[in-house]
């Protein structure tokens, strides 16, 4: 059955080619408007988020023994939503029985279902907004972005990439050898995609669908069953992500138990025991170090894809638009309350002072920049809620406390900004949370070597460098990257440090400890599946 394959190869097509072009690309559009995805769907949405909350989620077939579910929402009410829960030994029978099945399927079947799942996925970006919203904190106009359509896109970007790498090379051929005067050794040879084995994606609290649909999406196009585990805070965007996905697999002829829900609660996870299964070979994570590194020790049966914590860092040096680069970094630091992968903390400035637009400005003047901008940003209350949404996690409030007192404060509130000395404990591992250390260097050589350092030893996904020096901004390019960072020059309009395009920006390089993989380049689908040779002595025609 690959009706779906037919009706989406267009878009796979059009992705395909923004691969290779790197531009900008996008099937789904951003902006929630009822031109674009209808007239009642804010209203739509809105509706069928509601009628979620209170009641047991359905799944149907799925496997589940009890239901759980204890997801709160930052912005004040629990969900009370009860989904279906099953051990580890079920979970893993269910994706093994399904495995054969989806390993068998044509690549067009697989393909054409997971571009399927994404149009369906998109259809309801209102309520996977809302769900978003209220399991991360995310105010609306992000939560509808990242959790819906850049999300997709994500999603779209390694289906495409796994669709090239699995008809890169023929499926059979015919291999002739010549022997002189004798007949040639004729042998037709054939090639099957094997797939891996199951895989587990372990989903984040922040951005439970951005950055679970990558290795979710690559899994299913190669043939892999794949066990979604959510984190126990943010569980609703990928059990409607599941629910989607199962609807479409069983319409294309596909095993539904291809993709399963492994839903726990905070204090009895099921993660490790999932992770160490001998069956689970494929583990997608992102998160703190602290558990990669528990990943990387304990579940050694498994190719493990991780991004984890990093410390990112923006060297100011020269600007020919300080109003503008405050501004630009004023929107990065409070983005989301700074619970970002891509957010800005530590902020090197020589400590002689810089040179602007607006004349040498000094360590402080540079600080105090910052913070008015802050100020100015978020000064309007309705604004600043949409903004930085709120905190999803009670430890992140602890932990920017517990940062306040290692410093000297030059903003207070939401982000916090501190002054900092260039070695100080609190700015060497990241901090995650509405903080960020304003920190004097030598000169401005001395902040990117440390910038750079920092990054190589402690892990970084973006780097920024402000400079009106060209010389200089070559050696800082050479700098991050033997640091295996992306760098970011002289932003100081409506583009941010934060952000990241899918088919454009390989997110995360696989090059420093931040991260052993990149969303989403080849390695990251390629290694998902084998290709295993079986041939013969060609037979006469």
């Amino acid at each position: 059955m690959t009706a779906f394959f037919a009706r989406h190869r267009p878009m796979l097509d059009d992705a395909v080619q923004a691969l290779a072009a790197r531009g900008f690309w996008t099937p789904f559009p951003e902006v929630p408007s009822g031109k674009i995805y209808g007239d009642t769907a804010k209203a739509d949405g809105e509706a069928a988020y509601a009628a979620l909350i209170g009641r047991d989620f359905a799944l149907p077939g799925h496997p589940g023994q009890r239901r759980l579910g204890a997801e709160v929402s930052p912005w004040g009410d629990a969900l009370r939503i009860a989904y279906p829960a099953a051990d580890t030994p079920a979970l893993i029978a269910a994706a093994q029985g399904a495995a054969d099945d989806l390993a068998a399927a044509s690549v067009e079947q697989r393909v054409g279902a997971c571009l399927e799942i994404l149009a369906r996925l998109n259809r309801i970006s209102f309520l996977l907004g809302h769900a978003t919203m209220h399991t991360t904190g995310q105010a609306f106009a992000m939560a509808f972005q990242a959790g819906g359509p850049h999300a997709q896109d994500r999603g779209l970007e390694a289906v495409a990439v796994a669709w090239m790498e699995m008809t890169r090379f023929p499926e059979t051929a015919r291999w002739v050898k010549p022997q002189g005067k004798a007949a040639p050794l004729v042998i037709d040879k054939h090639w099957t995609l094997a797939s891996a084995g199951v895989s587990l994606a372990i989903g984040c609290n922040t951005f439970p669908t951005w950055n679970s649909y990558p290795g979710i999406f690559a899994s299913l196009a190669v043939g892999n069953p794949v066990i979604v585990k959510p984190h126990p805070a943010a569980i609703l965007p990928l059990a409607l992500t599941v629910q989607a996905a199962r609807e479409v697999l069983a319409e294309a002829g596909l095993p539904a138990d291809a993709i399963l829900l492994a839903v726990d609660e905070p204090g009895a996870e099921i993660t490790r025991q999932l992770a160490t299964d001998p069956a689970v070979r494929l583990i997608d994570y992102t998160g703190s170090s602290t558990f990669g590194a528990w990943l990387r020790d304990h579940a050694r049966q498994a190719q493990i894809f991780a991004e984890e914590t990093g410390v990112n860092s923006v060297v100011i040096a020269a600007t020919d638009d300080f109003d503008g680069m405050c501004a630009n970094l004023a929107f990065s630091l409070s983005l989301y309350s700074g619970q970002m992968c891509t957010a800005p903390q530590n902020l090197y400035v020589p400590q002689g002072g810089i040179a602007t637009d607006r004349g040498h400005m000094t360590v402080d003047q540079v600080a105090q920049g910052l913070a008015r901008a802050i100020d100015t940003l978020l000064a309007d209350p309705k604004q600043a809620a949409g903004i930085c949404g709120a905190i999803a996690n009670p430890a992140t409030r602890d932990r920017v406390a517990q940062a306040r007192v290692q410093g000297r404060v030059i903003r207070d509130g939401t982000p916090l900004l501190l002054a900092v000395d260039p070695d100080a404990p609190v700015a060497q591992d990241e901090c995650f949370g509405p903080v960020a250390f304003v920190i004097p260097c030598a000169n401005a050589d001395d902040g990117i070597a440390r910038a750079a350092g920092l990054a190589a030893r402690k892990g970084a996904i973006t780097a920024a460098l402000y400079d009106t020096d060209d010389a200089r901004i070559a050696r800082a390019v050479r700098a991050f990257a033997r640091a295996g960072v992306n760098l970011s020059v002289n932003l100081t309009g409506a583009i941010y440090v934060n952000q990241s395009a899918a088919f454009s920006d390989f997110h995360v390089t696989g090059a420093n400890p931040a991260g052993n993989a990149s969303l989403t380049d080849t390695a990251f689908v390629a290694t998902r599946f084998r290709r295993v040779m079986w041939r013969r002595p060609a037979t006469a025609a």
